[in-house]
């Protein structure tokens, strides 16, 4: 990550055709606010659990109720982010994780510490559009048309993060107990709010025109939300008896799409994948590797505890090997704008490391724990960053806040259907036989992608001008996104 955002930095802030590095610092620190609560709760589950005489199925709310927000968050945020600009939004952001950490650190229940969860979701909301959109302006500005290098650096800052959330989170709880990982959003925060006062543009606005002010449609928010809601709570607790609740799901889901694609101002805009069928798939890709990855992390970090009675600390070292491969392959392959073969790769990957899963019991060594982990960061150093330039070359730029806001919702989509399915799993601890019907499932999912991704044709055309004999770099792209500015429409791929 260093050697990214030193090639980054040697660009003059003042210089018309570099990068303001000024806006690096809050647009990584802000980005890494969702992945540190997620990677460290993983190993906080079994004793939260502990502390409240809780089982698995309800700490994993502590999941799904942060997803459940930010699926929510990011694509309201991603709307005002391209109505109001960055700056607002990310201060208030951030601002309301340290609130949320407080609220976790004195948390008397679980439902208390569920809601503090809610709070860090849609707090965690902003910062990704806000980058997102920081990065469409300073491309206007300067004529470089695809800062893969500063891509690069959000994705590989995330897979740090992975790295040091776990084991920091083990470490913390066993410092002083499992409410430090609450507590360590309050410096975070204040941080945030520092960088992003001083540093973010008062106004950073797409084009001549600023547009009407949002309207917040909280019809949309309903059924969304219901729609979520009600899924999980089938996914979480499947069988023929709650069969309504896939009903109430479906019924309220199409009354959601019917709403938002008659609504001037939606919560989502749903109009951003009408005829732009690419970008689509790159949403479902998005879900699908965040299934898996979700899954893992939730999945095989509690079974480490329980399972293979490994201590919280202890689980968290064990996946080191995960994220400091995941960033490995991430910083060789990160300024490379072609995803096609990236996506291939990972996708075959990702398919050996959940049959793996099959061949763990109670008594499997340590190593070959470890290197199922580094198996398992391979694809999630390749498939995130792989989907994020696709979007980036795939989305309408006036609509670039709403686009890459909806990749964060898919994300948060699939890490619903993990948690949903290590509950379903794990209803009776974070059993061996729990984890290999875990694997069974990761492994259709992973199959899927695969399909996805040999089916999609049109992923081999995206970087092939970076990366051809003429002598260009990644940041010299200039035509794929030229095409959408001259017409204001899709690219189409």
């Amino acid at each position: 990550m260093t050697g990214v955002v030193e090639r980054i930095h040697r660009r003059r802030p003042a210089d018309p055709g570099g990068f303001n590095r000024k806006l690096i610092a809050p647009m990584i620190l802000g980005s890494v606010l969702n992945p540190i609560n997620s990677s460290m709760l993983a190993v906080a589950l079994i004793p939260i659990g502990m502390a409240f005489h809780a089982a698995p199925a309800q700490t994993a709310w502590l999941v799904s109720a942060l997803y459940l927000a930010t699926a929510v968050g990011q694509p309201v945020i991603g709307r005002l982010v391209d109505s109001h600009g960055p700056r607002l939004l990310y201060l208030t952001g951030t601002a309301l994780v340290g609130v949320a950490g407080l609220m976790g650190v004195f948390a008397p229940n679980l439902g208390m510490l569920i809601v503090s969860r809610v709070l860090l979701g849609f707090g965690t909301s902003a910062a990704y559009p806000a980058s997102m959109y920081l990065l469409r302006t300073e491309s206007d500005r300067t004529g470089m048309k695809s800062p893969s290098g500063i891509l690069a650096a959000l994705s590989i800052s995330n897979q740090v993060i992975a790295v040091i959330g776990p084991t920091l989170g083990g470490l913390l709880i066993g410092a002083g107990g499992w409410h430090l990982i609450f507590a360590i959003n309050v410096p975070l925060s204040a941080s945030c709010l520092v960088l992003g006062a001083r540093r973010l543009p008062r106004r950073a606005r797409l084009g001549k025109e600023t547009g009407p002010a949002q309207r917040a449609d909280v019809l949309g928010m309903i059924l969304f939300a219901g729609m979520l809601t009600a899924l999980m709570l089938f996914l979480m607790n499947p069988g023929l008896d709650q069969w309504y609740l896939l009903v109430i799901a479906a019924v309220v889901g199409a009354g959601f799409a019917w709403r938002e694609l008659r609504c001037v101002q939606p919560f989502i805009d749903l109009r951003v994948l009408r005829g732009n069928a690419p970008l689509l798939a790159t949403y479902g890709r998005q879900l699908l590797t965040a299934t898996t990855s979700y899954a893992f992390l939730y999945g095989f970090t509690p079974w480490l505890e329980e399972g293979r009675s490994l201590s919280a600390s202890g689980a968290g070292l064990v996946l080191l090997p995960m994220s400091a491969a995941a960033i490995v392959v991430t910083a060789a392959t990160g300024r490379r704008t072609e995803v096609r073969g990236k996506l291939l790769v990972g996708a075959l990957v990702q398919i050996i490391g959940c049959a793996a899963l099959l061949l763990l019991d109670a008594s499997s060594p340590i190593w070959l724990l470890a290197l199922l982990g580094a198996v398992i960061g391979i694809p999630q150093g390749l498939n995130g960053l792989a989907n994020q330039n696709a979007l980036y070359a795939q989305a309408d730029p006036a609509r670039m806040g709403s686009s890459a806001g909806l990749l964060r919702t898919f994300m948060y989509l699939g890490a619903l259907l993990a948690s949903a399915a290590n509950a379903a799993f794990y209803k009776h601890g974070a059993t061996t036989g729990g984890l290999h019907d875990l694997s069974r499932l990761l492994l259709v999912v992973a199959a899927m992608f695969l399909i996805a991704t040999v089916a999609d044709r049109s992923l081999s055309r995206i970087g092939r001008a970076a990366d051809s004999a003429d002598g260009r770099t990644p940041d010299d792209l200039d035509d794929l996104d030229d095409r959408s500015e001259n017409d204001a429409r899709p690219v189409r791929r």
